[in-house]
């Protein structure tokens, strides 16, 4: 296991029904000027709007809207809300969300306070050192984690670019965490962000990194917690256990508690990045449909061993043959992300031939995934991923 640091400070208001009696002390904490930051409108439609801005008015705040954050957040809304945070002298911004809310509530907090223009402040990538606004959210969807750690990914789509960013600053004070408010999120989308969840667990799990029983066995307990409780999910949206199940286990699998003594690059989160930045997918989808591809391509000798792993402690295979049981991990894997609905090609998502090998050089140039990811890729190798993509996979 190697040398880290695991700083996870946020605090997690955790449960049902705790906005009314919680959210106005909080606030306070911080500041009277609030900036209350929101996606495409869902929480109008669930009446979560409305309680948060009763709340807002009737604990004497002061608030302006940064209203519709996309799903792949862009560098121009962030912009928007960084005008809006200085002309209204905000002291804490509110995130009422998903991931990508959240995500673009980070780069603003740290960009009010950055003379860089906000792309510019995307391009420091994990190193921003500088001050940011105090964050508190409330999560509406279990996915990307970004509700209990440093990390943000940002759009640009006018250079075709997604690309992360991050600083202990950027973590939320508090994030507010009840499952009731992911009662009606749909099923494609709970499908897409329980593959988001699992993939953040696969990247870290698949590290050359040895002697790390604490981190492994603690992934393979969400995993095995995501793939029970998705399907549960997906056919009673209103369960309130498997909604929380997922919940929390979208916070605890980015939170550094998996990754921490385990270094290397991602994999899977490149490759995808660029599939976003191209054809703004939906980013738990283009995630399930790469990572069965890339594990089938970078099983070998060397690796089978770590895949054998996988098989047996998250789907409870059982084959002796190391090489079948792995392949038949692989397998559950895929056919997991098939039977919750996944579109599992690439064309199915509107992607062709067209950009990969496009893709795939930005893939390598905006990571480091040709030098220290689990198996190094470069070009080729990811072209390839890509174009074992465009068709269904056979076992």
């Amino acid at each position: 296991m190697d040398n880290f640091r695991f700083y996870a400070p946020t605090d997690i208001r955790f449960g049902e029904n705790r906005l009314s009696d919680e959210l106005a002390d909080v606030l306070n904490t911080y500041g009277k000027k609030v900036l209350l930051v929101y996606g495409g409108g869902s929480i109008k439609k669930n009446g979560l709007y409305d309680t948060v801005v009763e709340i807002l008015r009737a604990n004497q705040n002061t608030f302006v809207e940064l209203s519709g954050v996309e799903p792949n957040p862009r560098v121009e809304t962030v912009r928007q809300g960084i005008e809006l945070c200085r002309e209204n002298d905000v002291e804490v911004i509110l995130a009422v969300g998903g991931g990508s809310t959240i995500d673009c509530a980070k780069v603003v907090a740290a960009g009010f306070y950055s003379e860089k223009d906000a792309w510019d402040l995307v391009l420091e990538r994990r190193s921003y050192s500088g001050e940011a606004l105090p964050i508190v959210t409330i999560l509406t969807l279990a996915a990307t984690g970004s509700e209990m750690n440093s990390g943000a990914v940002i759009s640009n789509l006018a250079v075709n670019q997604k690309l992360g960013v991050g600083g202990t600053s950027m973590i939320p004070k508090v994030s507010f965490l009840d499952p009731k408010n992911t009662f009606t999120v749909p099923k494609n989308q709970t499908a897409a962000g329980s593959a988001d969840i699992l993939s953040h667990l696969i990247e870290n799990y698949f590290k050359k990194t040895e002697g790390t029983d604490v981190q492994d066995s603690v992934a393979e307990g969400l995993m095995r917690t995501v793939i029970k409780n998705c399907p549960i999910a997906m056919q009673e949206p209103e369960n309130y256990d498997a909604r929380a199940n997922l919940m929390w286990s979208s916070s605890l699998a980015l939170n550094g508690l998996t990754g921490s003594g385990k270094t290397g690059a991602w994999s899977c989160h490149p490759m995808e990045h660029e599939l976003s930045a191209f054809y703004d997918i939906t980013h738990g989808v283009g995630l399930a449909i790469l990572t069965p591809r890339w594990m089938e391509y970078v099983l070998s000798e060397a690796t089978v061993d770590k895949f054998v792993q996988f098989a047996r402690n998250v789907w409870g295979i059982t084959e002796s043959d190391k090489k079948i049981a792995a392949k038949k991990g692989i397998k559950a894997l895929y056919e997991f992300f098939e039977s919750c609905g996944i579109p599992m090609t690439l064309p199915e998502v509107g992607i062709g031939e067209e950009k990969l090998k496009v893709m795939a050089k930005q893939a390598v140039d905006h990571s480091t995934i040709k030098v220290n990811a689990y198996v190094p890729l470069d070009c080729q190798d990811v072209e390839t991923i890509y174009r074992k993509s465009l068709v269904k996979m056979t076992f």
